[in-house]
C-alpha cells in the first residue's frame, strides 16, 4: 500500500498535486482542508471553533485532528491502494501520532515535501484568493500562515528525514514538472 504525506507551505501546490496523484495511482485522498471546511460549513460548535482558528491563520489543535484522521484510516476500504495525506500532519506530535496510527493498521508512509520560494507562495495565494474568494487568502493572513508553517510544520521534515522516509520536490516549476518529480519518487517506492 502506497501512503504519501504531501507537505509544503500554503500555496505550494499540495491540492493540485494530490489530484494528479489520485488520478494516476488511484489513491484515497484525505484533504484536511476539505474536511475542516466541511465542518465549518455544517455550522456545528466544532466548526465555529475551527473557523475562528483558521480565519486567523492558526492551526487546528492536535486533539481535534487526531480523531478525524483515526476515523478516516479505520474506514478505508479493504481494496484501498493507499492514501495521500494532504495537509496532515502539520506538527511533530501529529507526525508521531500518525506513524503510530499507521503502524496500528500495518501501514507506513513516505513524506514528499514541496519546496517553493516564499515570494512565489505569496504570489500564488494572492492569485488564488482573487479567483476563489477564500477569506484566508489576503496578504496579512498569508504571511501569518507561512510563518506558522515555518515554525510548526516545517520541523516535521526533520522527523521524516530521521526516519528515512523523506523526499523533496522543487515546487517552483510548472504543475506538470512538479508531478514528474513526484512520479519518479513513487517509481522508486515500488521497487
Amino acid at each position: 500500500m502506497l501512503n504519501i504525506i504531501l507537505c509544503g507551505a500554503p500555496g505550494s501546490g499540495k491540492g493540485t498535486q494530490s489530484a494528479f496523484i489520485v488520478e494516476k495511482y488511484g489513491l484515497q485522498h484525505l484533504s484536511t482542508g476539505d474536511v475542516l471546511r466541511a465542518e465549518i460549513a455544517s455550522g456545528s460548535e466544532l466548526g465555529k471553533k475551527i473557523e475562528a482558528l483558521i480565519s486567523k491563520g492558526n492551526l487546528v489543535p492536535d486533539d481535534m485532528m487526531y480523531g478525524v484522521i483515526e476515523n478516516y484510516i479505520a474506514a478505508l476500504p479493504k481494496d484501498c491502494k493507499g492514501t495521500i495525506f494532504d495537509g496532515y500532519p502539520r506538527t511533530v506530535p501529529q507526525a508521531e501520532a500518525l506513524t503510530g496510527l499507521l503502524k496500528k493498521y500495518g501501514m507506513e508512509a513516505i513524506m514528499i515535501d514541496l519546496l517553493v520560494d516564499e515570494q512565489l507562495l505569496i504570489q500564488r495565494l494572492i492569485e488564488r484568493g482573487k479567483v476563489s474568494g477564500r477569506a484566508d487568502d489576503n496578504l496579512n493572513t498569508i504571511r501569518h500562515r507561512i510563518a506558522v508553517y515555518h515554525n510548526q510544520t516545517e520541523p516535521i521534515a526533520h522527523y521524516y528525514l530521521h526516519h528515512g522516509n523523506y523526499e523533496t520536490v522543487n515546487g517552483n516549476h510548472s504543475m506538470e514538472d512538479v508531478f514528474l518529480q513526484i512520479e519518479r519518487i513513487i517509481a522508486r517506492q515500488d521497487k
